[in-house]
């Protein structure tokens, strides 16, 4: 059962950090907020059917808590296409690994900290540093400076802040639209089963998707086979399916090793961008995402409240 589960788990990472390089092409020929949309819509209705004989039970409480799991989760995405639009694979990937890092520092907050849950402790705020100095030098290239001296070469090292992407700056939102989503299944997912859960939030995702949709874009969408390849492994293999692979994995393997396993997402998305692109991170940038990576696996394996992910029972 286990090697099933590991197996199993690790074909999901790969879809969800190769779905970085696929929406990213397809974002071609749609605007991202329609995207979103288009495969929320569809991941909304495969989930309808696999899970219709969850509908007629249903409670208002219910509703109202997959509403507020679904706007946090509408909130990520909406940052993380638009984003993506405006920077590489591999750098949205990992810095949307930073969520793991935000959750902890969140919980500093009373009203946001899980049930039986305790404040962060080093390792949470060592975490922080690690992944912040790695967005930098990720993110900030270096400060150019034409002079010959010792001091301006040490000012060439230090990263030049006013040229950071946009799109790098949309993914921080990403990154903490994703770290309110955990933190509300946290407090919502032990009292609810995944499947009408699972229904809930996309459907409502859907929803707040469709009600924004006119506020931040002018959409369009061009039909082509490229882009109905990407939905249909956005929507069918990287929300339907990879959710609940994942709920059922989390019931067979130790949270510490799924946490680990999750870490490999954004190595996955930048191995497929530079298969697929050619896209090359330069030794700042990738001692950046290594930095980044060292933080989000502390973070995670250091002891700490489990927290459940977005289909857990």
């Amino acid at each position: 059962m286990k090697p099933r589960a590991y197996l199993l788990m690790l074909f999901v990472v790969a879809i969800w950090g190769s779905t970085f390089v696929v929406v990213k092409d397809a974002l071609a020929d749609a605007t991202p907020i329609a995207f979103n949309l288009a495969r929320m819509i569809l991941a909304f209705l495969i989930l309808a059917i696999a899970y219709h004989r969850f509908w007629r039970d249903l409670r208002a409480w219910q509703v109202a808590s997959g509403a507020v799991v679904g706007f946090c989760l509408a909130f990520g995405y909406q940052f993380q296409t638009t984003g993506l639009a405006r920077t590489t694979p591999s750098k949205a990937a990992f810095i949307t690994g930073l969520l793991v890092v935000i959750v902890p520092l969140l919980t500093l907050i009373p009203g946001l900290r899980p049930p039986g849950a305790h404040p962060p402790g080093w390792y949470a705020f060592t975490g922080v540093a690690l992944a912040f100095v790695g967005i930098v030098l990720l993110t900030a290239p270096n400060a150019l400076n034409s002079s010959n001296s010792h001091f301006g070469a040490l000012i060439g090292l230090l990263p030049d802040l006013s040229s950071i992407n946009f799109g790098d700056i949309l993914m921080l939102g990403c990154a903490l639209g994703f770290a309110f989503h955990c933190l509300a299944l946290s407090h919502i997912s032990p009292r609810i089963a995944f499947q009408p859960l699972a229904l809930l939030q996309v459907g409502f995702c859907a929803l707040f998707m469709a009600l924004s949709l006119p506020l931040i874009e002018h959409p369009h969408i061009h039909w082509t086979p490229r882009l109905d390849m990407a939905l249909a492994i956005a929507a069918v293999l990287s929300t339907a399916a990879a959710f609940s692979i994942q709920s059922w994995a989390q019931a067979v393997l130790p949270s510490t090793h799924m946490a680990l396993l999750l870490t490999l997402e954004p190595v996955f998305a930048w191995i497929t961008s530079y298969l697929v692109t050619g896209e090359r991170l330069g030794l700042r940038a990738a001692f950046g995402a290594l930095l980044i990576l060292a933080g989000i696996i502390l973070t995670e394996i250091a002891p700490q409240p489990h927290i459940p992910s977005a289909h857990e029972a």
